[in-house]
């Protein structure tokens, strides 16, 4: 894959691999296409969402909240886990991004064990198509990585300024986390207009701060596989909001904030 020579002071030039080559293809056209999905009302069957979009099929299985959550991040932190022993010896770069990836599906699921609360089910076909994602996307983010470990670093090291996004996205997106996760009481199932934080500004604060983290991560790696996993990534999640802050509109009606917007304040 040839890129523009003004983009190589960024990145790494793509290794000749035709899986990391092809992930890059897959995985920044699928997550821009469920983006797009999300806008057209099909959604992703899970959290508010589920049965929401899609006709509603005989005998499917779902699992609880909790088992599909984990399931979503379990394999990955075993990948981000795994990495460091199937690649010991590596550079600093390659510690720090393995670390963040780690470190990224660790919260994920201690917050699915000790934190969120949870209000129903998520279909098995959706838990499979999430857990492939997360678990395919952290694991050739990493070996796209263990490919550059002989190539010089790009002339514009971003890694440090990416340890610092990372920080801020996970510890607002944790932060946010909270808020939702209190806005009910034990036993409480009905879902309330969230209050606090950025909530006055967005409806998904914390999908903002996922995107911090995750454009962290890109410039900790600086590959192409990053960045367009990462590019994607903001494509689904913009599509995802804004079903979320419609789902709030027609839920909430005149109750809900004209003002407040779907994940970047006063833009969308």
């Amino acid at each position: 894959m040839v890129i523009p020579s003004i983009l190589l002071n960024f990145l790494f030039p793509p290794p000749t691999s035709l899986f990391v080559t092809t992930m890059s293809v897959i995985g920044i056209s699928s997550l821009t296409n469920a983006g797009y999905m999300e806008i057209k009302g099909k959604h992703m069957q899970y959290s508010k969402f589920l049965n929401e979009g899609v006709a509603k099929k005989e005998n499917e299985t779902k699992l609880s909240s909790r088992t599909g959550m984990l399931w979503f991040y379990t394999p990955a932190l075993l990948v981000g886990l795994s990495s460091f022993l199937m690649f010991p010896g590596q550079d600093l770069r390659f510690v720090l991004l393995a670390s963040a990836l780690t470190v990224h599906f660790l919260k994920r699921v201690l917050e699915v064990l000790f934190l969120h609360k949870y209000s129903g089910s998520i279909g098995l076909e959706s838990a499979i198509i999430v857990t492939l994602s997360y678990t395919l996307s952290t694991a050739t983010m990493i070996y796209a990585q263990y490919l550059s470990r002989d190539i010089l670093d790009p002339s514009i090291d971003l890694k440090y300024i990416g340890v610092g996004l990372f920080a801020i996205g996970i510890i607002g997106n944790f932060y946010h986390h909270c808020i939702l996760a209190n806005l009910r009481k034990e036993g409480d199932k009905e879902y309330k207009i969230p209050q606090g934080g950025l909530f006055f500004l967005v409806i998904c604060p914390h999908y903002l701060f996922e995107i911090f983290g995750y454009v962290g991560i890109s410039f900790i790696s600086q590959t192409l596989y990053a960045f367009a996993f990462t590019l994607g990534t903001i494509f689904y999640l913009t599509g995802r909001s804004y079903a979320t802050r419609e789902w709030y509109i027609s839920k909430f009606g005149d109750k809900f904030p004209k003002d407040v917007k779907a994940f970047i304040p006063y833009v969308f």
